[in-house]
Order: C-alpha cells, then structure tokens, then sequence
C-alpha cells in the first residue's frame, strides 16, 4: 500500500505559515534594526573621526608655522649685549627679516630693558634709539615665561598680527620682540576643503575669532565663547570631558562640530559641516537598509509559504504511513520524494518496518546463539573443573601412596626417595593451588598493583639464583646479562611474569639453552626470554594463554607442567598494561618479550638518596608477633622464623599475644596474623589492637586461605595459603627493609 503525495491545506498549514513567516519577518527586522543601528554609529564615529583629522591637520599646520618662527628667533638671543656687537646684532636682524618674510617687524631689547635695534617692513629702522621697554607687558612676559605670545591685532584693519616676545638662555641675552603677519593662517584655513558647505576657523584662548573665510567677520573680532563647541572646547582644555560635536554655527543652523589644539599659542581650530551634508552618507544608508527590510520581508512572507507547501505534504503521508504501521501492516511503505530529510525519514520509516518484519526472526536467532554460547561456557567450565581436579588428584594419588610406603619399614636411602617425592607431590599442589588463586584473583579484581621504580638487575639476578641450578641439572646454559636498566612497574607481579615465562623456558627446552636480553626501545625497555625449544606452533600461538593448555609433553618433566603459568603471565601483563609478544618456530626455539616503560633519571636519583640514607638493618634477634589459631601452623613457622634469627612470639589470640608482649615491655618488629582467627575476630582487628597497646603504627601483614580483597584496609599486605618459605621471606625482607643478601 502507497500513499502519493498530496496537495497541503488545513490548520497545520495556515500554523505553520503564520509561525515561520512571522519568525522570518521578526529576525530579519531584528537582524536589519542592529545592523541599521550599527552602520549608524560607525557612520557617525567615522564623520567624527574625518572632520578632526582635518582640524588636526589645520592645527599641526599652525602649530609648525609659530614653532618655525620661535626657532628663528631664538637665533637672536645667543649673545650678550655690549656697545661693540650693536652694529653687528643690527646686520643680524635685517637679515632675519629678509629670510622669514611673515615677520613684519624686529625689535631687540637689552637686558636693562632699552630697546636698542628696530628694523620693520613697515617704518623706518632705528639703531641704538635706547627707548625704555621695562615696564611693556611683552618684555616682562618674557622675562618671566621665556616665551610670550601675545593678543592678535590687526593693522591697518585687515591684516591680522602676533607679537612673540622670547628671553635668551642668559638674562645678558636680552629680548627679542617680533610682530608676526598671521595671513599664513588665514591661507591654511581658506585652503581646508570641508565638504561643499564646510568651513573652518580659528579663535584664540579666549574664544575670539582670529581666522575665518569670511575676513570682514574676523575683522569685527566677535567673541565667540558662548558658542556651545567653543565653551565644551575650553572645558576640554580644563579637564571637564564633554565635547559637543553636533551643535549650531555662527549663522544658527546646526552642523556637526570638531576642533583641535594650537599647542603653543592656546588656540582652537574648529571644523564645522552643516548637519544635513555630514548625514547625507548616514541618510543615504538608512534609506537603503529600509528598501531592502521591506523587500526582505515580502521574500520571506513568500519564501514561508513556499517553505509551509513542502512541509505539509510530507507531514501528512508520514502520519498516515505511522497510523497504517501502528495497526500492525508491517508490509506498508511511505512514499515521499522531495529530495530532503523528511524523505530519509519516510525511508528510515520503511526500514524500520522491514526491520520490524525481521525482528522475530532475529531475535530467534539471537536467543540461539546465547543459547549456544552459554552452553559453550559451560563446556569450558566444566573442561576447567574437570583438569584442574585431573591434576590436583595426581599428586595426592602420589602423595596417598607415599605415604602408604612411609608406614613400611625401610632403609636410609629409599626413605630419603620417598620423603623427596613426597615433598615435589606437595608442591606441585601447591603451584596449581598457587596458579587457580591467582587466576581467580586476578579476574575478580582482587590484585591491585603498584607502580613503582625497579632496578632490572636485582630482579635478574634473582631470577638467575632461582633458575640456575634446575638449568644446570638439565645440561642447559641459562644466560641474563647485566643492564643498568631501571623500569617502572610493580616489582612482586613483574617478577611473577619473568618467572612463569623463564620457567617455562627452562621446562621446555632439551638442548641449547635459555637467554634473556634487555633491549631499550626509545621511552620503553624490551625484556625478551628467547630459548632454544622445540618451538609453537603457529596454530598454537593464540591458545597457549588459556588455561590448562599444553603442548604435546616429551618426557615427565614437561608433563609436570599445570599450563597455568602463561594464563597467569598474560592476566598480569594486561593488569599492569604491559604489552605481551610472542614468536616461534617450531623446531628452532620461541621469543617472548613485553615491554615496559623506563624510569626517569630523577626518580633513580631520588632512589639512590634515600638508600644512602637508610641505615643498615639485621634481621638477628628482632621481634616478630605470630598469631594464628592453628597450632601446627604456629610451630611450623615460628620454628622456620626462629631458624633464620628471629625472636618470635606464637599466640593463638590477641588477648595472649598483648599479654606476652605486657609481660615482656617490649616492642615488636612486625606482626603477622592469620586472617580468621575465630570467635568472629579478624587478624585485622588483631592488628590493630596490638597497634594500639604499643602505641605505633608496626609493620604488619595477614595469612588467610579465603581473605575478601575489598574490604582489606590501606596498607595491610594479604599473603594466599599455602605460602613457601621464600615468599614468606621476601614478604619479610619488604616490611622489615632487610637487604636481601642478609
């Protein structure tokens, strides 16, 4: 069944229609209404910035000019006067007056105050006339200020002039009284183009126009302070920010207003633009944003009803094709074909009902195939009950005999054979109970491991001391070369690792011999045990990391092999994330290498300090606490530690052990309890009850055959039964900080 596409109508598009042509419309003149607002201001800042970049420009114009005449000028005051220099200084004057023609008259006073050289374009030069200027304002401005400026005048009424008195370095120097023609500002303001309407002018501190197009209305001199840019110019001057830059003209009409400094005299030059011509831009601008929001919005009035016809449809046909889907006709298909996403929707419809089609089928399929796996499981589960108690019968088959043989009479020799198999029954028992506990603690997260800087040495040598001889007795050459290496890693499970695989190596192998070499890789060391066997093969390689699996054994040496040890090497090296490789060929020998990260050289330095400073320690006659409830465990390890020169106190309870050490006033060197003591008591509160009645924190560790990992509490060791004397030892050595050679 197939729904066509149909012609949209209803309330679903008149609804439509109306929210996406009003959200367009309401985005698209709040888009324009910030966009118009923005070019606005940025027109209006631009404006501004233009017409100061043309008062500035006016203003550094002037400024040059009244800088170039001052420099003049102070040529004139470098000598001192003297009758003998007044011809001289006289020369000197004229030529000034030739070579900078804006000064119209020169006038040179003595220090005394006698004016003694005139020379002017205008009047008659005077030499040594000796008039008296000691009391004119210019002389005494400019012996106070050094430089004077003073009121413009204007002679003959239409040309406009600045007297500029300047004091020498020395007051012997005297003064130097110049009258300077300001027509060269008149010039720089009639040359400033402003726009069409545009004008600029100059007034003085004192808001009096000085410079302006119009000549006959600077010749009336009007004061021009009141003006609102003139008085929010002298404000700025003041320190009160509030500049106008729209305001009104000389003529009243409003224009838009900018003004720069004159840095040495004090005086303003304003830029003034009629309002209506600096916002010709702006209006023209707005004008055109208007245009285009309204054709806008008549698009998108369109473009939403356009947007509402293609949206209906497919709307439509999808709830009709998901109505036709919810009565269960699974064979039904919609059909949309516009191009889009709402027609891979009505595609992922369809597929969804095929899949919906199938999903029976499927989920038979499913459910077999857990059904299968699950039955696998069990398979493998009951393989592994099935060898692991295989192998855990023999020995004590062997053992049961044994000591079946052991209750005869016999003699020195053969009962020295007897006791010798009995004791390798007892610990290949105790390898395959080793190998299960540390599988199962190993996959339900019980082994935490700790990261710490290893010297790879001292983990060689010892496992060269290990291996040696039971290479030696099997005619095999075990070589591990020297290496300054030092690894970051836990120490107890990489050493685990590198047993196992030597181990397995040394058991394997029937000539040739056994090496392992350290390789260092960038960051990173590579330990590889390569041996000489009889190789993998290749079918093999994958397999040999499970457990129980052997390869074909060639004599009862490799029989005796449980096929733990690679399981356990392949869980650690996955704990400690340490990657695991292997190459063989068969015939010619295998390769396993892991690879481990190298420790930095400060942390070896760090090592290093801290081992000077240990002071060396002796494990003769210190004081070990032993409480364990079984007795024969008590006598065997309170005989084991007395043997390698310990004292020890054995106690089935803490209430014995603190009443043996009360008694004794004595502190011990560490406590070693057994997990389960009875009566609901842990070796954990053991622990801590002795802790507590020595008032320190002794070293300490437990014993137990079945101990809950989780709920052990930081820094207490736990130790899995059965335990061998070297592991017993070594966790001695660790707690106690014993060197191992002791």
């Amino acid at each position: 069944m197939r729904f066509a596409l149909q012609i949209p109508g209803g309330r679903l598009f008149r609804k439509h229609l109306a929210l996406t042509g009003g959200a367009m419309a309401l985005l698209l003149a709040v888009s324009s209404a910030i966009d118009i607002w923005w070019s606005y201001r940025e027109q209006e800042s631009l404006l501004a910035r233009v017409h100061r970049a043309h008062s500035d420009a006016a203003a550094a114009r002037i400024s040059d000019f009244v800088r170039g005449i001052e420099a003049q000028l102070s040529w004139m005051t470098h000598r001192a006067w003297s009758e003998r220099n007044l011809e001289p200084r006289s020369m000197e004057a004229l030529r000034l007056l030739r070579q900078v023609p804006p000064i119209t008259e020169l006038r040179l006073i003595d220090d005394n105050g006698r004016e003694r050289v005139k020379v002017s374009r205008l009047a008659k030069d005077e030499v040594g006339p000796g008039i008296d200027r000691s009391q004119d304002a210019d002389y005494l401005a400019a012996l106070e200020r050094k430089t004077y400026y003073g009121a413009v005048s204007f002679r003959s009424g239409s040309e406009p002039h600045l007297p500029i008195a300047l004091r020498g370095e020395r007051r012997a120097a005297g003064v130097v009284v110049a009258e300077v023609d300001l027509r060269f500002v008149w010039d720089v303001i009639n040359e400033m183009q402003v726009g069409p309407r545009g004008i600029a002018f100059v007034v003085d501190a004192g808001g009096r126009l000085i410079a302006h197009p119009d000549m006959s209305l600077v010749l009336r001199a009007p004061d021009l302070s009141h003006l609102p840019h003139v008085r929010a110019a002298r404000k700025e001057a003041a320190g009160d920010r509030s500049v106008t830059t729209v305001t009104s003209s000389l003529a009243g009409g409003p224009v838009m207003s900018a003004h720069s400094v004159i840095a040495p005299l004090g005086w303003y030059v304003f830029v003034e633009v009629p309002l209506a011509e600096a916002y010709a831009p702006i209006t023209a601008s707005l004008w055109r944003s208007f245009i285009l929001l309204a054709i806008g919005l008549l698009a998108s009035l369109g473009l939403a009803m356009h947007l509402a016809h293609l949206f209906f449809a497919p709307v439509k046909a999808l709830h009709s094709g998901t109505a036709e889907l919810e009565k269960g006709d699974l064979g039904h298909r919609i059909s949309i074909r516009t191009g889009d996403e709402l027609q891979e929707l009505g595609e992922q419809f369809n597929a969804m009902a095929a899949r919906l089609q199938a999903s029976y089928a499927e989920l038979e399929r499913k459910v077999a195939e857990r059904t299968k796996e699950l039955e696998l499981a069990n398979v493998a589960k009951t393989r592994f009950l099935a060898v692991a108690s295989h192998d855990l019968r023999q020995p004590l088959h062997a053992l049961g005999m044994f000591i079946g043989q052991l209750r005869t009479p016999r003699d020195g020799a053969n009962l020295k054979r007897i006791v010798e198999r009995a004791e390798a029954s007892v610990a290949a028992m105790n390898e395959l109970f080793d190998g299960l506990l540390d599988i199962s603690r190993i996959d339900t997260q019980q082994v935490a491991p700790s990261i710490g800087p290893i010297p790879v040495q001292r983990m060689l040598d010892r496992l060269e001391a290990t291996f040696s001889n039971q290479a030696v007795h099997k005619g095999l050459s075990l070589r591990l070369p020297a290496t300054s290496a030092w690894v970051s890693s836990d120490a107890v499970l990489l050493q685990r690792i590198l047993g196992n695989l030597i181990s397995n190596s040394v058991r394997y192998t029937r000539r040739g011999g056994v090496v392992v070499l350290c390789r260092r890789r960038r960051e990173a060391l590579r330990i590889e045990v390569v041996d000489s066997g009889p190789g993998i093969p290749a079918d093999r390689l994958e397999s040999i990391f499970s457990e129980f699996v052997r390869l074909e054994p060639a004599n009862d040496e490799e029989k005796q092999g449980l096929g733990l040890g690679l399981a356990i090497v392949e869980r650690l090296a996955r704990l400690l994330a340490h990657p695991i490789e292997v190459r063989s060929i068969v015939g010619r020998g295998s390769r396993f290498s892991i690879t481990l990260p190298l420790t930095s050289a400060s942390e070896i330095e760090q090592i290093a300090s801290d081992a000077n400073a240990q002071p060396d320690q002796s494990a003769d006659g210190r004081l070990v606490v032993l409480v364990d409830d079984d007795r024969s465990v008590r006598e065997s390890m309170g005989g084991l530690l007395s043997s390698w020169g310990y004292q020890v106190i054995e106690a089935p309870s803490t209430e014995q052990a603190a009443t043996v050490l009360g008694r004794r006033h004595d502190t011990p060197a560490l406590i070693i309890a057994d997990y389960e003591l009875g009566d609901g008591k842990t070796g954990i509160d053991c622990i801590s009850a002795l802790r507590g009645s020595c008032d320190r924190c002794v070293p300490a560790f437990l014993i137990s055959g079945g101990f809950d990992g989780n709920s052990r509490p930081a820094g207490i060791e736990v130790l899995q039964k059965p335990l061998t004397p070297a592991v017993l030892r070594d966790a001695l050595q660790r707690h106690l900080k014993i060197d191992a050679s002791a």
